[in-house]
């Protein structure tokens, strides 16, 4: 079958029934401006757009037949300039008369322009459990290969299951239009459509589809503790804790949280305690709700607070312990340390 080479069509077609509403193209030149892509002839339609692809999609604007004659490339005119234009007088020494045209103009350099960053490419798969229609064309940028079975273009090692194409974007840049994949540049866009692939694979008809991954958020849990004469009990109230992927880590006089949640969620912490503890003597467990740690104290004193602090907090040092349920945070009795226990009675 003739392929169609009217811009915005691109496709293959049968003589006997090609007519003049055949084909749907555009016939004005493509405008690129500052990252827009859009046609001229019909930009007051369709709003320009930023990705190339879809670009591509816009629909055209004129009704006619298919062709593959190959489109007009205007000529560009060339102005000539006058020979005696210009000419400035210069006498030698020897009394001959010499004509220059001039002073030689002084190019300024062009600042440099920073080839662009290339970004990681991430190609697309073709998902071999989805039917395809026969003429859907492969997604491969340039490739324009139209799917007839599985057998020939999808299964197997045959010619017509190879697909040539650029995995990367195209790039255009004061006129010069290519791929960021390959080196050639052209001026003309039809050219730019002929540009041949520059990497083999295989032909994506029905592309895969890709879970992009969640961004990491850091977020905050309720953190609840009590003590004992001898431990010091801490609750981190957080959901669902991934135990392959979390750590705690206890310290003499620290203990540093990092813990995967759901959802792409997170919450690392790092607490200096009020007291020194043995690390070996403590230990901490995962549960469905929250993280427990109990924490072995080095020494038998009351602490004011669980987080060490530089503020003057008086001469208290009160210790809530467990007189209540077993498992509760806080106790319903007041358990006091030596010190304080002197003190009362």
């Amino acid at each position: 079958m003739p392929h169609c080479t009217r811009k915005g069509c691109g496709q293959n077609y049968d003589l006997a029934t090609n007519d003049p509403s055949s084909c749907t193209y555009h016939p004005g030149a493509p405008v690129f401006h500052e990252g827009l892509k859009s046609w001229s002839c019909c930009s007051d339609v369709n709003k320009p757009v930023l990705d190339f692809d879809e670009f591509m999609k816009i629909p055209g604007c004129t009704v006619s037949s298919h062709t593959d004659e190959a489109p007009e490339v205007p000529v560009p005119s060339i102005k000539t300039s006058s020979v005696n234009s210009g000419l400035i007088m210069k006498e030698a020494k020897d009394g001959a008369e010499v004509y220059s045209t001039g002073a030689p103009k002084i190019v300024s350099p062009k600042p440099s322009v920073h080839p662009p960053v290339e970004a990681p490419v991430v190609e697309d798969e073709d998902d071999l459990d989805v039917p395809v229609t026969p003429g859907t064309f492969c997604k491969r940028k340039s490739c324009g290969v139209a799917f007839v079975s599985d057998e020939v273009n999808r299964i197997g090692d045959g010619d017509k299951t190879i697909c040539t194409y650029h995995p990367a974007a195209p790039i255009f840049h004061e006129g010069s239009k290519g791929y960021i994949c390959c080196k050639r540049r052209v001026l003309e866009f039809d050219e730019f459509l002929k540009i041949e692939g520059c990497k083999k694979g295989r032909h994506v008809f029905a592309p895969k589809l890709r879970m992009e991954p969640q961004a990491e958020q850091f977020t905050d849990c309720r953190v609840d503790h009590y003590q004992t004469p001898k431990e010091v009990h801490i609750s981190v109230f957080a959901k669902q804790v991934n135990k392959e992927k979390s750590t705690v880590t206890i310290e003499d006089n620290q203990i540093h949280f990092d813990l995967y949640l759901p959802g792409s969620k997170r919450f690392r912490r790092t607490i200096v305690l009020f007291g020194p503890v043995d690390p070996d003597g403590s230990s901490y467990k995962f549960y469905n709700t929250k993280v427990e740690v109990v924490l072995k104290k080095l020494d038998t004193r009351s602490w004011t607070l669980l987080e060490k602090t530089t503020r003057d907090l008086g001469n208290i040092s009160l210790t809530f312990g467990v007189g209540g349920r077993t498992g509760t945070i806080g106790g319903k009795d007041l358990v006091l340390d030596e010190q304080n226990t002197n003190r009362v009675n």
